[in-house]
């Protein structure tokens, strides 16, 4: 929480209930929820938050790098509250999005520099497959 104020105090910026409890929310699942998902889990805390709201407060928390958005690419966004480099794999069954743990890719940024003339900065990469449990259904289904 200290870094939370910190930061924005820093920036200048106003540290509102609101933007607490999304930062909250985020910091304490590892799961990668929408802005919908986040205004539903908050709503019996929050009853006057508004949708709107809670995406300025993710639009926020981004912009000073306090979460990390995601376009895994479902036509929305999906929030992370781990800011460390770190890569992501979604199911394409199921849709759900993990982190990848120990695999570091901060490296790459490294390795690409001979291939471009840009100045890296950062990177995002994703991941495609079959969680576990989607693919032990459709290893069910074939033995049938």
């Amino acid at each position: 929480m200290n870094n939370l104020s910190e930061v924005f105090k820093d920036k200048k910026l106003k540290l509102t209930p609101q933007r607490i409890a999304v930062y909250k929310y985020l910091k304490s699942t590892n799961e990668h929820p929408s802005a919908e998902v986040i205004y539903k889990a908050l709503q019996p805390d929050y009853p006057t938050m508004s949708l709107a709201t809670v995406y300025k407060a993710l639009k926020t928390l981004v912009e000073v790098d306090l979460v990390q958005e995601l376009n895994v690419g479902e036509g929305n966004f999906r929030y992370d509250g781990k800011v460390c480099p770190h890569s992501h794999i979604q199911c394409l069954s199921c849709g759900k999005v993990d982190d990848i743990e120990g695999f570091c890719l901060s490296d790459l940024n490294d390795s690409i520099k001979d291939h471009t003339d840009y100045e890296v900065m950062t990177n995002q990469v994703y991941f495609y497959g079959l969680c576990k449990e989607c693919k032990n259904n459709i290893d069910n289904l074939h033995e049938d």
